[in-house]
């Protein structure tokens, strides 16, 4: 499979450079591209020595049995025919998670060996991460990996210009209209297919959803296989429910009373938290957003819940791609669900990489006076609330609520719609919407 640019890669070049840099972990959900962009950087080196601590059982030995980092890069050399050279080497320990040991010895290439490069990844990481007390705090570098973005999908697909174009634009400069309508399409296509390496790719070469659902088939069978390495005490039937409820309920509060009649709330809540350790549902959690940092204020008894990819969303709900393809807004698409979901990816996918975030809403249930706000960021020292429109139109009670409530002046509308501003409010079309962080 080709390689495609993500915006990671030079996150992994500066750490390259970087004389301070410490061992890396590059954290996030199994098939977000965490391998491939480790192999990418690797060209970089003189050589490069991939160590799968899954399937070699061998050199998780060696881990189990040598704490110096010294003696550990002997034994690898010798293993992998290929010696390994402080400066020159690239030492990339996948699937760390299955090697507790490996993890552990982090902090000593750290204090050891701090001129050596090492990359390690895996796709249940975080599981493993809880069972050590202390792994090598300040000793280890972090940099989160997500699905392709849109940006990063246009890219891959060659249309660079059009990228050009909207970075340009903002609602004081709107785009061509041409090019918003081809950029609506190019959005069409995305949020069907989602952003996981491999349907990119499928969809790239063959053009085809059919191609594209099969994987997605395929990708979601391996996520359900998984459920069983879950570390905990929830049976594979419990987090699979949970994994269905999660699209189901997208639409508003997740309630743990929905997910099935034969599973308690104690039981739900402890699957969904797996789901989020494991990257594969995201969260929106109410915030009252009366100062920065924005997640001071949080009541975590309102959260929205999300898939962590929109392609494995449709595809679970089985839509009809046909009339999806046929329409000119996204109604007939979860009933604007996906618009929401794909913002928020959008929201993690530009936040900074060196850092886990979090994604967050603004809710007030009143008698006659509901108002809720989709989510709600800070940008500098300021917070600013952002509604979308799964169409074209529609009205911002809530947001403009929200703004009178919070003395806020300023508010974001997304939707369907080329760039444009109304009194206090910039609107941005959904596929520009990283724009709010760079404009």
């Amino acid at each position: 499979m080709n390689y495609f640019n993500r915006h990671i890669d030079n996150q992994l070049l500066t750490w390259k450079d970087n004389k301070r840099r410490k061992p890396l972990l590059l954290r996030g959900a199994r098939q977000v591209g965490k391998s491939s962009a480790v192999r990418e950087l690797g060209k970089q080196f003189s050589s490069f020595v991939e160590v799968n601590l899954d399937e070699n059982d061998l050199a998780c030995e060696i881990f189990k049995n040598e704490k110096s980092p010294v003696e550990i890069c002997k034994q690898l050399s010798s293993l992998f025919s290929t010696e390994i050279k402080a400066g020159e080497t690239l030492l990339f320990l996948d699937e760390i998670q299955s090697c507790l040991p490996a993890i552990e010895s982090l902090r000593y290439f750290y204090e050891k060996t701090p001129e050596l490069h090492v990359v390690a990844a895996g796709s249940l990481l975080e599981f493993a991460l809880g069972k050590i007390s202390s792994y090598g705090v300040g000793r280890i570098n972090h940099l989160f990996m997500y699905p392709f973005s849109f940006e990063e999908y246009m890219n891959a697909k060659r249309k660079n210009l059009l990228v050009e174009a909207y970075r340009k634009s903002s609602p004081s400069n709107p785009l061509a209209q041409p090019l918003h309508k081809q950029l609506l399409k190019d959005l069409k296509d995305f949020l069907l297919i989602g952003g996981l390496p491999e349907v990119v790719a499928t969809y790239i070469e063959t053009d085809s959803y059919l191609e594209c659902q099969k994987v997605l088939d395929e990708l979601l069978v391996s996520f359900e296989d998984d459920f069983a390495k879950y570390h905990g005490h929830e049976t594979v039937l419990n987090i699979s429910e949970v994994f269905k409820s999660v699209v189901a309920q997208s639409d508003g509060k997740f309630v743990y009373e929905r997910v099935a009649p034969n599973i308690s709330a104690y039981h739900v809540k402890q699957s969904l938290d797996l789901l989020i350790k494991a990257g594969l549902v995201y969260t929106v959690t109410h915030t009252a957003a009366n100062g920065v940092p924005v997640g001071s204020e949080v009541n975590p008894k309102y959260r929205r819940c999300m898939l962590f990819d929109t392609g494995l969303h449709q595809r679970l709900l089985d839509l009809d791609i046909a009339k999806i393809l046929a329409a000119d807004d996204f109604e007939t698409i979860n009933k604007g669900t996906i618009a929401e979901m794909f913002l928020g990816h959008e929201l993690l996918k530009e936040a900074d990489s060196l850092l886990k975030h979090n994604l967050y809403c603004w809710r007030r249930e009143a008698k006659n006076a509901n108002a809720q706000v989709d989510y709600i960021v800070q940008i500098g020292q300021k917070i600013v609330p952002i509604e979308v429109k799964s169409g074209k139109k529609g009205s911002m009670n809530s947001l403009y609520t929200f703004m009178n409530e919070k003395k806020c002046n300023y508010g974001i509308r997304t939707s369907l719609e080329n760039f444009g501003q109304l009194p206090q409010i910039d609107i941005y079309p959904l596929y520009a919407i990283s724009n709010i962080f760079k404009n």
